[in-house]
């Protein structure tokens, strides 16, 4: 194999490839760090680098895989990326900003150290925007971002180099996490596969227990990739009371959703949306039909006030997280992160409460329409993506020659985590005109997800994508270079 063919197989072939000893960890693991050093640098998409130390894991992996009678974990020589924002105990743990640059990590989050004990190896540290504010991947202790598709976008954020290294080749797997869409963003943006689980069904860190718009889940190229690191992740945990005692286990083969009942929502009832998106979502649209589902416009009816809900809660956590820090820190973080916390201030306690009421009123509308059908299906983005260095504060987004919101206004995601029991996936839907992938979400019954995951399976089947010689890849395309 090549190394261009190494570095996108799935984990699933690799693991079949190290049982059947065709394959090393090592051998993976290098031609990892020499894809690295090709094209790391053109899209920015890691922190700390883990190289040496993965090859020496590779070499135990190895061992165990030459041993006859071993017994091997789920994950046993797999690379992955860590999100920058994720605490690896003993490891700097710098949250991409340079308030805690020196800080050393005094726990490990639940569901990374669960990948890591599954066998999983880690290759680096991915890029987020800083402290997860921004939804394209920008701060100032790393720099910015860029889509391996267009280098001139955003990977999206705030779960963007996890995105963008996996389109690139960089690593199989990685994991995200998702208060506002920072998973489905840059899965969306990138082409590849990511799963928002309901609350509760993969633990928290100590911070974020009973925080219901937080969660954290796998990316990856292939559905059933994040399927293997699903089941890995998930699960009762000691540590967080609201992890779900029922065990569910993901699917990762494909079978029929033949006579399923899919609704379509193209702008959830007040969103503006780029039309090479709406082309990408009917195109999904009839993927299901020719999968034998029953397809069905629907008017969801929710109104800007979704919108409402979320920026309060979300804006008002900002606050309390870095309000303190600001007087000293000002001048060391993006002035968007100083902005987002300034107008988190701003908000009282019966803002923050008026958001329940709404969040309300958003169920009451999607309950009888997932009551009749297995899932909704609606656009991940209004737009393919916004330029790498945009502010989700000054700068401007114009979609169908109306200027949107710029923070969110181009995102159908955080609805979803105000309603933080439905699970939600991105699949890819197409490539847009400026070369940038689109995405929809598939969204569940509160906590079905296994449904979630047999329609994106048969949905990956019937319409493949990131697979080389067969599908669209990204070309670091650079339109601001001159030939």
């Amino acid at each position: 194999m090549t190394t261009s063919e190494l570095c996108y197989l799935s984990a699933h072939e690799a693991l079949e490839r190290f049982r059947a000893r065709t394959l090393s960890p090592v051998e993976l693991v290098e031609a990892l760090i020499v894809r690295h050093e090709e094209v790391g640098a053109r899209i920015n998409a890691t922190t700390i680098l883990y190289h040496e130390r993965a090859l020496k894991l590779a070499r135990k992996a190895e061992e165990r895989y030459a041993r006859p009678g071993a017994r091997l974990r789920r994950l046993e020589g797999v690379p992955v990326m860590i999100k920058d924002l994720h605490p690896i105990k003993g490891e700097l743990n710098p949250q991409s900003c340079r308030i805690f640059a020196q800080d050393v990590a005094t726990d490990t989050l639940p569901t990374v150290e669960r990948l890591l004990r599954a066998g999983a190896i880690p290759l680096a540290r991915s890029t987020s925007s800083e402290l997860g504010i921004p939804t394209v991947c920008t701060g100032a202790l790393w720099g910015v971002t860029r889509n391996p598709w267009n280098l001139a976008m955003s990977s999206g954020g705030s779960s963007g180099g996890s995105g963008a290294a996996l389109a690139a080749g960089l690593t199989p797997i990685a994991d995200g996490s998702d208060f506002g869409g920072s998973l489905r963003i840059p899965a969306s943006a990138c082409g590849v596969f990511g799963y928002k689980p309901p609350f509760g069904r993969n633990p928290q860190d100590r911070g974020g227990v009973f925080e219901s718009y937080l969660h954290y889940g796998p990316m990856s190229r292939s559905v059933a990739d994040s399927a293997l690191m699903q089941n890995v992740m998930s699960g009762l945990h000691p540590h967080d009371l609201t992890t779900l005692r029922e065990r569910v286990v993901v699917p990762h083969q494909a079978g029929s959703i033949k006579g399923w009942k899919i609704a379509v929502s193209m702008d959830l009832g007040y969103k503006r949306v780029d039309p090479d998106v709406r082309r990408a979502t009917r195109h999904a649209a009839q993927v299901f039909r020719d999968l034998g589902c029953t397809v069905e416009d629907v008017d969801l009816g929710w109104t800007a006030e979704t919108f409402r809900a979320w920026e309060v809660r979300s804006k008002t956590l900002v606050a309390h997280m870095l309000g303190p820090y600001l007087p000293r820190w000002r001048h060391e973080l993006l002035k968007d992160s100083v902005r987002d916390v300034e107008e988190g201030r701003t908000f009282t306690i019966d803002d923050l409460l008026d958001g329940r009421p709404i969040r309300a009123a958003m169920w009451m509308k999607l309950s009888p329409i997932l009551s009749r059908h297995n899932l909704l299906l609606c656009p991940t983005l209004a737009l393919p993506s916004v330029p790498a260095d945009h502010s989700i504060f000054d700068d401007e987004v114009v979609i169908e020659g109306q200027r949107v919101e710029p923070y969110v206004g181009w995102c159908l995601t955080y609805p979803f985590n105000s309603l933080g029991q439905l699970p939600v996936a991105s699949v890819p839907s197409g490539v847009a005109a400026n070369g940038v992938p689109t995405g929809v979400q598939l969204v569940g019954r509160p906590f079905d997800d296994v449904s979630v995951f047999r329609a994106a399976l048969a949905y990956e089947a019937a319409f493949p994508w990131l697979r080389p010689g067969k599908t669209p890849m990204p070309d670091f395309r650079d339109p601001n270079l001159r030939c």
